[in-house]
């Protein structure tokens, strides 16, 4: 799909503001327990530092790199961000490493970043998630906030774009490749949001939540929490929860790696049928 045509950016530092910080889980995968997971079920997310390790981190981003240098050959999966498409042919290495906007469909091209995504005790914990039932791997995809062009993501939510039955769980897994903060455009999530049910969404600045209804969905017990995580942290997050990030105005570069697991066995339906819940401005969008 293609952008949608550019529109007046909103307020966004009003559209943005956050309640308060999330402080991430330290020590890994292997800290959770079961009051972790009931937290996840409550408030639709959970933040992780050490989820990975730094020579792993290392190794996807290399991973990265490949991919956008063409180092991969038969890999198109690249988007750029629309500030720097016009000149794509004039950018050296690192500047086209600093004007991606999007990677996606790479695991079946790279070794280093599908081993992230089957690593067994993200695996293990996704299984836990979906409540004992085994995992599935249905999208890949390598998020960037460029230095000072990367573009906001919008309120949305993520089930929005898959043809899934309702009530089929999907557990994303955001990962920081970058330390992600404020300044850089890090998660932004409603907690709880997910038990609100599907919300609708227009295509505007993308296949979003309209800015309205942010506020709507807003109140003491669903507050707006930032999400800052260190590379080799870890965002695990509910289909249903409202999110989206702000854009990068820094000299810091934000990329993460997000990963969509649903059930082996969901029940996948016809696109018309999602488009009823979700607004049928949502014709053959990509998360």
């Amino acid at each position: 799909m293609s952008d949608p045509a550019p529109v007046a950016p909103p307020d966004y530092g009003a559209l943005y503001a956050h309640d308060a910080r999330v402080t991430p889980l330290e020590g890994g995968l292997a800290a959770l327990t079961d009051e972790h997971l009931a937290t996840y079920r409550s408030q639709g997310f959970l933040a992780v530092n050490g989820v990975f390790s730094p020579e792993r981190i290392r190794a996807a981003l290399e991973g990265v790199r490949d991919l956008v240098l063409g180092n991969v050959p038969g890999f198109d999966g690249v988007q750029f961000e629309r500030a720097v498409r016009d000149r794509l042919d004039e950018l050296t290495g690192d500047e086209r490493i600093d004007g991606i906007r999007k990677l996606s469909g790479f695991v079946r091209w790279d070794d280093r970043l599908a081993e992230l995504a089957d690593d067994p005790a993200l695996r293990g914990t996704v299984r836990r998630l979906l409540g004992g039932r085994e995992p599935h791997l249905f999208q890949d995809m390598g998020l960037s906030k460029p230095p000072r062009i990367g573009a906001e993501k919008p309120w949305h939510q993520d089930c929005a774009y898959f043809n899934l039955d309702q009530g089929e769980p999907v557990v994303g897994v955001w990962i920081a490749l970058d330390r992600a903060t404020l300044d850089n455009g890090c998660m932004h999530v409603l907690a709880g949001g997910h038990h609100h049910g599907p919300q609708h969404h227009w295509l505007r600045r993308d296949w979003q939540i309209c800015d309205t209804d942010v506020p709507r969905l807003h109140d003491k017990d669903h507050p707006v929490l930032a999400v800052e995580l260190e590379p080799g942290g870890a965002l695990l997050f509910d289909g249903l929860l409202p999110h989206g990030t702000p854009p990068n105005a820094s000299e810091a570069r934000r990329r993460a790696l997000q990963y969509h697991y649903c059930a082996a066995d969901a029940r996948w339906v016809d696109p018309e049928k999602r488009l009823a819940v979700f607004g049928t401005e949502g014709k053959d969008v990509a998360c």
